[in-house]
């Protein structure tokens, strides 16, 4: 409860700047939520685990505040090299943001992979946590408030002091503003970090990358789940066009693992790869607010995952 006090002095209004991150297993609806705190699309969003590769920021601007959101890649256990550098970033980045977010979806029993965040987010002890119930569009009441108790439990067996536990719906936007209104408090005060419209700090060769995958991704998620990645190897306006019409060429590297995926991604008589572009201009031209002309080429990088040197080219 806060108490104000009359005072004859005009207070000026504290303004806050922070950052915030949401953890969760893959697929807790973290990039989701991010998207609609923000109300634009910043993080990759897909119905399959491991696709949010990049720390993508997305930034909330309010007249007190400005929240940082960083979104991290699922925490996991690792079975290949890029799944531990992603590990060693998530932990990196819990200990350097203001509050942490736990998400766990409302429509799925709280299970070993929670436990795991959980056990690790309990040895982080000064950072305030809220646990995210997510998806509670999907549910009953009954089923909600079973997993609230659920949440609660998990919390005081591991030490966990929950700053909140606070049910979202990011899909019908229900208590999306009430968790940022929750985080701030929890901020510093501080001026702005980020000049008012700026939605996120990652390049935008990364985000048009990320934006390419997740359409190549679309269709192909059983067969390709995690192996393909994208590189925009060069982005530039084209010369010859009058101001008021310009285009701007975007030639990209669709990369994937094996040359009998190739096909996969390609389609019959090139319907998919074409599809794909088409989707993904549509998503690059309203994030860039220009016309493009996206030139697409499939290529091999083998076994990638599992290559030191692959995985830098590949910006990872």
């Amino acid at each position: 409860m806060s108490v104000r006090t009359q005072s004859s002095e005009p207070s000026e209004a504290i303004h806050r700047a922070g950052f915030a991150c949401f953890v969760g297993r893959p697929n807790a609806g973290k990039s989701t939520l991010t998207n609609a705190l923000v109300g634009q699309k910043v993080a990759i969003t897909a119905d399959q685990p491991q696709t949010t590769r990049h720390t993508v920021r997305g930034i909330v601007h309010r007249p007190d505040a400005q929240l940082i959101l960083v979104d991290t890649p699922g925490l996991h256990k690792p079975r290949t090299l890029l799944g531990e550098r992603l590990n060693d970033v998530v932990r990196t980045t819990w200990a350097e943001v203001d509050v942490i977010g736990f998400c766990l979806p409302a429509n799925e029993k709280l299970g070993p992979g929670d436990r795991f965040i959980a056990k690790e987010l309990a040895s982080i002890k000064k950072t305030p946590k809220i646990a995210v119930v997510t998806k509670t569009d999907l549910v009953d009441s009954k089923t909600l408030a079973e997993q609230l108790i659920a949440i609660d439990r998990l919390g005081k067996e591991l030490g966990i002091q929950w700053a909140e536990i606070v049910p979202v719906s990011a899909v019908g936007d229900k208590q999306v503003q009430l968790l940022a209104d929750l985080i701030i408090p929890m901020l510093p005060e501080s001026p702005p970090l980020y000049p008012e419209g700026d939605l996120t700090d990652e390049p935008e060769q990364v985000m048009v990358a990320e934006l390419i995958r997740e359409a190549a991704l679309e269709g192909v998620r059983d067969e390709l789940p995690h192996s393909i990645a994208v590189v925009v190897e060069e982005m530039l306006p084209r010369t010859d066009r009058p101001a008021d019409k310009p285009l701007l060429d975007i030639h990209a590297n669709v990369y994937i693992e094996r040359p009998s995926q190739k096909g996969i991604i390609i389609g019959p008589k090139g319907k998919r790869l074409k599809d794909v572009g088409i989707k993904s201009r549509r998503q690059i031209e309203a994030l860039l607010g220009t016309p493009v002309f996206l030139d697409l080429h499939v290529k091999v990088a083998k076994d990638w995952q599992r290559d030191p040197k692959q995985l830098r080219k590949l910006g990872f």
